[in-house]
């Protein structure tokens, strides 16, 4: 009878068997390996370590052997591999310059190397994206807003964008009037692209594994564009739905930084356009504005944040209110509105009650047709957002 295997000090493995004897050594230090570094979750590090679904993203990008692909986030390049495998070229945006170093070893001295071009930085602090033909992201959680309104403002427009979302963000894009998750960003995702599911993805699928479960969307622009003003349109949405709950009669009238914005918008056009405004103290505009904002006062508001919580308040708007604290704690008398003030106003109020009849809505119940229709009738009053 042959005798058994010696052991060794490998716990128990035998010396016949020097590879199991590496392999065990190399398991006993496995976490500190495969951990090159620690992963920074406060910027969304949640590498994606499930290989059938990183091919599974790639597959519904539909990628062609002529596309240019931008990837947001490539972290150590799991997703990344598979797209140069269908794409001919990839941008890869990675603002941690550990995670871009590692992704540069990796591809360093392959065929693929050419292929890849690596910017170091923050995407949506990028004054603007190169072209590329598809966006695939495993997008951190904290831009996924401000990343989804930038590659909607792209121009040319992508064919799609394939992008892994938190899950309730997901819902978002897909939200109808009247939801709880209707807001800005549905009305804008809605507007200028179809937004179709491709797949849920658990947390586990996540290295480290996120608080959140997620999903996977397709993003496709319309094509061609539709023909109004990105940036008027997503004006007029960012002050409609700063208070969703509020109809849209006290949303304009009866918050004075959105009027002394579209004042101040309503010159600029004035002078633009040699039209002469007349200007001067207005004696009757006192009393209206300050039963607006008694009317105001008694409608539903969950706060700002209740809109969105990666959506706050439009800069403008926060540093008028300031001015606005500011000089009220020296002067507690309220500022008598002038004749263009009063003339805006008129203009507002016409188009809310008379030409759309869409005083007395909130946002959270307008679609699509409310917007286009309300974007319309201001600016055929000279009233514009940007």
């Amino acid at each position: 009878m042959a005798k058994a295997a010696r052991k060794g000090g490998n716990g128990g493995i035998a010396k016949s068997d020097p590879y199991a004897g590496a392999a065990a050594r190399k398991g006993k230090g496995g976490k500190s390996a495969n951990n090159i570094f620690k992963m920074n979750t406060d910027i969304g590090q949640h590498i994606l370590k499930n290989p059938g679904v990183a091919q599974a993203i790639v597959d519904k990008a539909d990628l062609k052997q002529s596309d240019i692909v931008l990837e947001v986030g490539p972290g150590t390049g799991n997703l990344t591999t598979r797209i140069l495998e269908k794409a001919k070229r990839v941008i890869a945006v990675e603002q941690d310059p550990r995670m871009a170093a590692e992704i540069t070893k990796r591809f360093q001295g392959t065929p693929a190397a050419k292929r890849l071009e690596l910017i170091l930085g923050d995407v949506i602090k990028l004054p603007e994206l190169p072209y590329f033909d598809v966006c695939i992201s495993n997008t951190p959680y904290q831009i996924s807003s401000p990343l989804t309104f930038k590659l909607l403002a792209t121009s040319p427009s992508p064919r799609s964008c394939v992008l892994m979302f938190q899950r309730e963000f997901a819902m978002r894009l897909f939200a109808k009037p009247g939801e709880k998750l209707y807001s800005r960003l549905s009305v804008n995702a809605q507007m200028w692209a179809k937004v179709d599911h491709v797949m849920k993805v658990g947390r586990n699928n996540f290295n480290p594994p996120p608080q959140v479960e997620s999903n996977v969307v397709r993003i496709s622009p319309k094509n061609p564009r539709p023909q109004i003003s990105y940036d008027e349109w997503d004006g007029l949405l960012r002050i409609v739905f700063v208070r969703k709950n509020r109809v849209l009669r006290s949303g304009f009238l009866g918050t004075s930084t959105v009027m002394e914005m579209l004042e101040s918008n309503y010159r600029t056009f004035c002078a633009q356009h040699d039209i002469p405004l007349e200007d001067g103290p207005s004696e009757a505009a006192m009393t209206e504005d300050m039963d607006v904002e008694v009317e105001a006062q008694d409608d539903e508001w969950d706060g700002i944040m209740d809109v969105d919580e990666d959506e706050d308040l439009p800069d403008f708007f926060k540093e008028e209110r300031d001015k606005k604290a500011e000089k009220a704690q020296g002067n507690p008398n309220r500022k008598r509105k002038g004749k263009v003030a009063e003339l805006v106003r008129s203009k507002v109020k016409k188009v809310l009650e008379v030409e759309t009849q869409l005083a007395d809505k909130r946002a959270r119940l307008c679609d699509e047709g409310d917007f286009l229709r309300l974007l319309y009738a201001f600016n055929q009053e000279g009233i514009h957002f940007s």
